[in-house]
């Protein structure tokens, strides 16, 4: 399974080592074809060594190879969202959001009902979630 990773790199890297969980826990389920989203010499500036059309040319091949996309949304992320937003009914997509007072899901995404999104605390938590989706997309190919 080829999997697309989605968390943000222009809007703030703050999460950059909870992404590198999702992506070692993904990693039991697939070929994760974007662990540079994880990546902790990544800055917000994001790949300075591409331009702004290959990463998107890179993004969009990507999106359009994988099989499934899990997206970190605690992080408000114009790149995350068009990603979701290009691909929602075309493939499966997960949506983790960390379940704090001070974080706010945006309603486009808690109220998609095409996407599944799953509220976490923990990492503990993200990977039963990660088992039920992966088990839930096993079930239906």
């Amino acid at each position: 399974m080829k999997i697309y990773f989605a968390g943000s790199i222009r809007g703030g890297r703050d999460d950059r080592e909870l992404y590198n969980g999702i992506i070692t826990l993904l990693k039991k389920y697939g070929t994760v074809l974007t662990e540079h989203v994880g990546n902790e010499n990544l800055s917000e500036k994001g790949e300075t060594n591409l331009s702004d059309e290959a990463i998107f040319n890179r993004d969009i091949a990507l999106l359009e190879k994988c099989d499934a996309i899990v997206a970190e949304v605690t992080t408000p992320s114009m790149g995350v969202g068009y990603e979701i937003g290009r691909i929602e009914r075309n493939k499966p997509i997960l949506c983790l959001f960390r379940d704090s007072a001070d974080a706010h899901l945006s309603a486009m995404i808690a109220g998609n009902k095409v996407l599944s999104v799953k509220r976490y605390r923990s990492i503990e938590e993200i990977e039963a979630l990660l088992q039920t989706f992966m088990d839930k997309i096993s079930s239906t190919n």
